[in-house]
This record gives C-alpha cells, structure tokens and sequence, in this order.
C-alpha cells in the first residue's frame, strides 16, 4: 500500500508540468484571439463607458500578470469565472450542467468499440489469412476512413428516418443514446480491431499458449484466460490515449444528434464570442484527458503487478 501511495505521488508530481502549461494555455486563449472579446460580446452598438465597465467588472483592466495570478487563483478554488454574454451565469456552474452528458457519451463511445473490437480482433487474430481475417481487416479499415461527420447523417438516414427504429436527437432515455454512441465508438473500434488482432497473433506464438494447450485446457479458455489478458496492455495504451480524441470527438457528434453536451456548449460558446466560456471547456476536456492518461497508468498495474508506475 505504501508503495502504491509512493507510486501515485510520483505520477501527480509529474503530471503538474503539463496541467501548468494547460492551465496558461487556455488562460492565453482570450489575449490571443484578434478583437476585443468583451466589445465582441457586447455588441457594436455598446459605448466605451459599457466596456470599461465590463472590463473592470472581469478584471480584464488589470495587467496580464495580475490576470494571471488571478485566473490561477480562480481555477485553485473552482472559479472560472463568468459569461460574458450573461455575466449572471457562472462558466464553472454550466460546465458542470453539461459534462455529465459528455462524459456519458465517451464512456458509451468507448463501451461500443470495445464490444465491436474484442471479440472481432480476437476472430481475426486466431483466423491470421483466413476469410474472417480479411473481412474484419475490411470493417477495420472502413471504420477508420469514415469520419464521424459522415458515419452520423448516414445512421440518422437508415436508423431513424428510413426503419424509424432509433429517435433523432436530445437526451431523454438510454435509446437516445445508441446512435451518437455508435458513431463516436466506430472510428477507435476500427483501431482497436487492429491492435487487439496484433496482440493475439504475436501472443498465440508465446511458450505459455502452448503449455495452456498441453495441460488439456480448451481453446476458449486459452484463447481469452490468458492470450487476450497478457495482449490488453498495448491496447489499453492506446484507449487511454484515445479517449481524449472521444471528448474531443464528442463536440461534432453533439451538434449532429442535438446532445446537451460539453462539446455544444463549446461551439455555441464559440459562435457567441464567450471566450470565459469556451477557456472553460477546453479546460475541462484537457484536464480529463490528462486524468484518463493517469487512469491508463494504473490499469497497466492491474494488468500485470511487475509494471511499476512511476
């Protein structure tokens, strides 16, 4: 236990140069954009003293060091800051409105790779040059070269308006969540196909296979108790990475299926010039990337104790 404490502290200690460079990348982000954000916000029709006023208000009149320190003081304590478009609304307070969303729908995206990729990556790496091999090699590499932009219309189109199987958009029941789920899912199921059917192949030819297979017991067995368990490490790499391509990901599937997620927030956040707004979001997608990134670290413990964490 204590070597796990240890283990965990070294990683966060870590992990703190990249949250610093995050944290001042999207606390750039407003000083960055051309304009001003807070005459853009309020509109050309606003005075000088309106702007003044608002600038004051955020803090906005302070000198960049000062609104660093600030913005470092605020994100410490859970203070984002506030809308510009609707000063009343506080940026942390809709962020947490809508993250649940998103982080359902990545966790779906993922579940939906992950029932497509096992047990198709495990089929083609037993079958190597076979017809089931090339065929999942195929539905691989269609995953891959489909964008999400295309795989949803084309799902809305069969699933909802042709068969009238599956509803459109919004979030009232698990049933909403099929279609934008399978879409998000597709494209890493594509790649974890691949990377499942690697690790099987190059597994199968290990001595321990074939002392599973001599001790009598049966395919399956070996195939899923100990192949595919000693072949997962190089594949929740790549999950862990990919997750945060999922959240990123998530922004176009929201606005296709409507879904009252983060990644719509960001984009209405966008088009309403509420740079507070969107430096939030960003913030917060980056900082669960980072958080995933960590979770990988420690299943690789789970999956096999002698892989320290360091």
């Amino acid at each position: 236990m204590r070597n796990l404490i240890i283990s965990l502290t070294k990683r966060f200690l870590l992990v703190m140069p990249v949250i610093w460079a995050v944290v001042t990348m999207v606390f750039l982000l407003i000083h960055i954009v051309p304009g001003d954000p807070v005459r853009n916000a309020l509109g050309d029709n606003a005075t000088a003293e309106q702007v003044m006023e608002l600038k004051h208000k955020l803090g906005l009149d302070l000198p960049l060091s000062s609104q660093y320190i600030n913005y470092w003081r605020g994100v410490v304590k859970g203070d984002l800051g506030v809308s510009l478009v609707n000063p009343s609304d506080r940026v942390l307070d809709k962020i947490l409105v809508r993250y649940p969303a998103t982080l359902e729908l990545a966790i779906a995206g993922l579940v939906v790779a992950l029932l497509i990729s096992i047990p198709l990556g495990v089929t083609a790496g037993v079958n190597q040059g076979r017809l089931l091999d090339n065929l999942a090699s195929i539905i691989a590499l269609l995953g891959i070269s489909t964008p999400g932009f295309v795989l949803g219309p084309l799902m809305i189109y069969i699933f909802a308006i042709k068969l009238d199987l599956l509803p459109v958009s919004g979030r009232y029941g698990p049933e909403y969540l099929i279609l934008p789920a399978v879409t998000m899912g597709a494209a890493l199921a594509a790649i974890l196909t691949r990377m499942v059917r690697s690790s099987v192949i190059e597994e199968l030819n290990e001595d321990y296979v074939r002392a599973a297979r001599a001790k009598g017991l049966s395919e399956r067995q070996v195939i899923y108790k100990h192949v595919l368990k000693n072949g997962l490490i190089p594949v929740v790499t790549i999950i862990g990475l990919q997750f945060g391509v999922l959240l990123a990901g998530a922004i176009i599937t929201e606005i296709i299926f409507s879904w009252p997620g983060l990644g719509r927030l960001t984009i209405d956040a966008i088009n309403s010039r509420d740079y507070p707004m969107v430096q939030g979001c960003i913030l917060m997608i980056a900082l669960t990337y980072i958080a995933a990134n960590l979770l990988t670290d420690f299943a690789y413990r789970l999956l096999d104790p002698r892989i320290k964490v360091e």
